[in-house]
């Protein structure tokens, strides 16, 4: 079974209240190197057999058409979750 992720963020134009809470607590919370923050949202669409560049394609189509408010988001990254973990943090540590 293969896993697609889909990732979706404002536009940079757009409003970000629930960004702006996150950065202002961050200093608090004693995280002073972070100047900024911007709240998206995440997908991860699931097909049985491999993620192929046909079933990226039909997720990039799927983010723009169903995932994403074309209006006031922007779709920023549809990966293939197996080969795209680089940089990624786990409960383990980096992968």
């Amino acid at each position: 079974m293969g896993r697609v992720v889909v990732e979706v963020m404002p536009k940079p134009e757009i409003l970000d209240p629930q960004g702006k809470a996150v950065v202002g607590a961050l200093p608090r919370l004693g995280f002073t190197q972070f100047t900024g923050a911007r709240q998206g949202k995440r997908f991860e669409l699931e097909v049985d057999g491999e993620v192929t560049p046909e079933v990226l394609a039909a997720a990039q189509q799927a983010a723009e058409t169903l995932l994403s408010n074309p209006i006031i988001e922007d779709v920023v990254r549809v990966a293939d979750a197996a080969t795209d973990a680089a940089g990624t943090i786990t409960a383990e540590g980096v992968a």
